[in-house]
């Protein structure tokens, strides 16, 4: 029996706790993960606060998980016992559909994306998958990802959901040198989007209405930093983006922001608030061809450039390392914006 140890939410109200889960036997496609380092992204308190609806409980959350293998199937090529390695968002789809046959695997045609946790276990009928808020996991090597030893791997870890979710949007609306990109947000998310647009070679703007953040948006790579979110303090930035990525995880005026792109310019949104977002004409759209646009993670291609883009840059996140048991503390200050910029627990700390 592969048995595991782990923190799961037994309900959407209480405390996350302890608890004793089964990982599958490792086929022989399969790699064994000893956690070392698992974020925590704001997702987890969604899913572990049943705000998304579909939580199954109990709950074991974590989608940036870094750690080092254990054992590898018969089949695995490229994996060794000892080897630095993640487990991102996804650990299975269909890997027939055109998406993800073209590496999107997030995008699946046939809506059979198997993510890391919640979500039912292929490999264990009428079970559901458990995250990285444990001692182990086996994944199939297909959904394995490298990392390099040059990075540190605590601070690493969000790079798993946080770096690839912004680092998509960024790649697929060809951020670089000649292109001006805004930033939304200056947190966990956010933070690492300065950090990937500046290292891309685009002039970053980062909008936020923390003004005790804007020294750090400077020290992360930002060009310029705008302060607060009224017409008056906007007007100058008006028409000049070609790319704003929206990391805001709360509901806000979308209009406000569409009016600093510049012709064909996009709006990216990858910050999923809770509460719908406020109705607008959106006349802004029509004047210049713009467009707001959705982006979740990254497929495991992609993943694994950013991975080893952010190694040959040495990027990592801003991180504040934790014990498992501070992680109920760790939630209400995330609710408070009260980190810099990314929680991430370390897994030696699991009773």
């Amino acid at each position: 029996m592969n048995t595991a140890r782990a923190f799961a939410a037994f309900d959407p109200a209480g405390p996350l706790g302890p608890f004793s889960l089964t990982r599958r036997d490792p086929g022989p496609r399969d790699v064994e993960i000893d956690v070392l380092f698992c974020g925590v992204c704001h997702s987890d308190l969604h899913t572990v606060r049943s705000e998304w609806a579909g939580t199954r409980y109990p709950c074991v959350p974590g989608h940036e998980i870094v750690g080092r293998v254990r054992g590898t199937g018969a089949e695995v090529g490229g994996f060794q016992p000892g080897d630095l390695a993640g487990v991102g968002c996804m650990v299975d789809s269909c890997r027939t559909c055109p998406a993800c046959r073209s590496g999107l695997e997030q995008y699946c045609d046939n809506d059979a994306v198997v993510w890391t946790y919640n979500s039912a276990d292929r490999h264990r009928p009428g079970e559901v998958t458990y995250g990285g808020y444990s001692t182990r996991i086996v994944v199939d090597q297909a959904f394995c990802l490298h990392l390099s030893e040059g990075l540190d791997p605590a601070a690493a870890a969000p790079l798993l959901c946080a770096g690839i979710t912004t680092y998509s949007p960024l790649r697929h609306w060809g951020a670089g040198p000649g292109k001006r990109v805004g930033v939304t947000g200056l947190g966990g998310l956010g933070h690492v989007a300065v950090k990937l647009s500046h290292a891309l070679g685009a002039h970053t703007v980062v909008f936020t209405t923390s003004p005790d953040k804007a020294a750090d948006a400077k020290r992360l790579g930002a060009d310029e930093v705008v302060i607060g979110k009224d017409a008056a303090i906007l007007r100058k930035h008006a028409a000049s983006l070609d790319l704003i990525v929206d990391t805001v995880s709360a509901s806000h005026d979308l209009e406000t922001y569409t009016r600093l792109l510049a012709r064909d310019g996009a709006l990216v949104i990858v910050g999923l608030p809770q509460q719908p977002y406020s109705a607008s004409r959106f006349g802004s759209l029509f004047s210049k061809r713009r467009s707001i646009a959705g982006s979740s993670v990254g497929g495991i291609r992609e993943t694994q450039e950013m991975l080893d883009f952010c190694a040959g840059h040495g990027i990592v996140s801003e991180v504040e390392v934790i014990p498992i048991e501070y992680i109920d503390q760790a939630y209400q200050r995330m609710l408070k914006s009260d980190v810099r910029y990314r929680f991430v627990i370390d897994m030696s700390s699991m009773p």
